[in-house]
């Protein structure tokens, strides 16, 4: 996995993310959370089609602490099933980078 990481992580309320982000940040898990509110999402869930406002969460943090940030984030949320996907950050400012792994050391 690559060293940093941005995490993706739908939510069915800005509370929620603020109590999960508020989990991640103290336990060093993520340097940052980004709560972005009323995205739109349509999908299909046991066979049925699904349309419901939720709120997006943007984790950044170190690849290789993506596991226990999963197991924090899905003993944390009400879906069966929450979205956890990690994209790679391939490039980035560098002294950002360096902030990333200094808060989550």
């Amino acid at each position: 996995m690559e060293k940093h990481i941005v995490v993706y992580c739908t939510t069915p309320s800005r509370e929620v993310a603020v109590s999960i982000a508020e989990s991640l940040v103290p336990g060093r898990l993520a340097a940052c959370v980004n709560i972005v509110g009323g995205i739109h999402s349509i999908y299909t869930w046991k066979d049925e089609l699904c349309r419901e406002e939720e709120c997006l969460m943007m984790i950044k943090t170190r690849g290789e602490l993506f596991e226990r940030l999963r197991e924090r984030i899905a003993s944390l949320h009400p879906y069966e099933v929450p979205e956890i996907i990690a994209i790679p950050v391939v490039a980035g400012h560098a002294p950002y980078l360096e902030w990333v792994d200094e808060s989550t050391a």
